[in-house]
């Protein structure tokens, strides 16, 4: 069998309902979700289960809900004995493979998002930033556009999906006629995406700075899993190291498809999405077809796992 690697879902992958099976099935589910909501004063399970909708995906809310649900689950997967090689996590996943590597505890890691959620919805006023998709066009392509539409305002590149999908971010003008654009130059789709905010790109100057000291005064450790950073697209075990590229990563592109290369390129055969929806495990299957990638987000998909023989 070859190497294994966990994988975290980031912002988006929330849905009302998410982890309830979970929770309803595992003691340490439970105890994960009562260590979060007591630690923020919030109840994450109603959140999480009853919603509403609105309320879930709030940046402040989802960073902590999505984060709770996938180190609960990693719990559930350690205790049965998962072999794992390496972790990774888009976007805000990447603080879940950091708690699954054991630098950084549960603890610090719940506060942290939820304030980096807050830093990132209050960086641009509401309506001035958006987000595009553009699928059907390769990502040097984009960057060309971005490079173009600059000068009508800051548009960059946000996501390397995969070799298929590159996400574009910025002021909602510049982002808009660069996406237009692509839609006039052969990319199958150009779709602006439904967020609160314009993340991973120079916008998010204010909420690097604010999250700069927080991160600052966490108690890193070395990693006892190798993690693929999204800035570098490299494995790295140095706590230090990760800590600045955690500030990095909130104005810098999240180069997944890379990551996701990188970990093949390493041995790594089966990638795991663990965590809410299968977002990721649909990108992996993109990125590299002859892998196998399943995802984990309840009792069901055990037997799943258990069939890869990754236990």
């Amino acid at each position: 069998m070859g190497k294994v690697a966990l994988i975290f879902p980031g912002q988006g992958s929330q849905r009302v309902g998410m982890g309830r099976e979970a929770y309803e099935a595992y003691s340490t589910v439970r105890d994960v979700f009562n260590e979060a909501s007591d630690i923020l004063g919030l109840d994450l399970a109603t959140i999480c289960f009853k919603g509403p909708q609105e309320m879930l995906t709030l940046t402040e809310n989802a960073q902590p809900a999505i984060l709770t649900l996938s180190v609960a689950l990693f719990r559930i997967l350690k205790e049965k004995g998962i072999k794992v090689d390496m972790v990774a996590g888009h976007s805000l996943g990447e603080f879940s493979a950091l708690v699954a590597a054991e630098g950084l505890p549960f603890e610090h890691a719940v506060e942290t998002v939820r304030l980096r959620g807050r830093y990132m919805q209050e960086a641009v006023p509401p309506g001035k930033g958006a987000m595009a998709a553009i699928i059907g066009m390769e990502s040097k392509a984009v960057e060309g556009l971005c490079e173009e539409f600059s000068t009508f305002g800051v548009v960059e590149v946000a996501n390397y999906n995969s070799p298929e999908q590159t996400v574009i971010s910025g002021e909602r003008g510049a982002v808009e006629m660069a996406a237009e654009a692509a839609r006039g130059r052969g990319a199958k789709k150009a779709i602006l995406l439904e967020v609160s905010a314009p993340f991973h790109c120079s916008l998010m100057v204010p909420a690097r700075e604010r999250l700069r000291p927080v991160l600052e005064s966490l108690p890193f450790s070395p990693l006892g899993i190798p993690l693929i950073s999204n800035v570098t697209a490299q494995a790295i075990t140095d706590g230090e190291m990760e800590r600045g590229l955690l500030v990095e990563q909130v104005t810098s592109p999240v180069r997944w498809a890379q990551s996701i290369q990188f970990a093949i390129d390493q041995g790594v055969q089966i990638f795991v999405e663990v965590g809410p929806g299968t977002v990721l495990t649909g990108l992996v299957r993109r990125i590299a077809r002859d892998t196998k990638a399943v995802s984990f987000s309840g009792p069901v998909g055990i037997g799943r796992l258990e069939g890869l023989g990754v236990f």
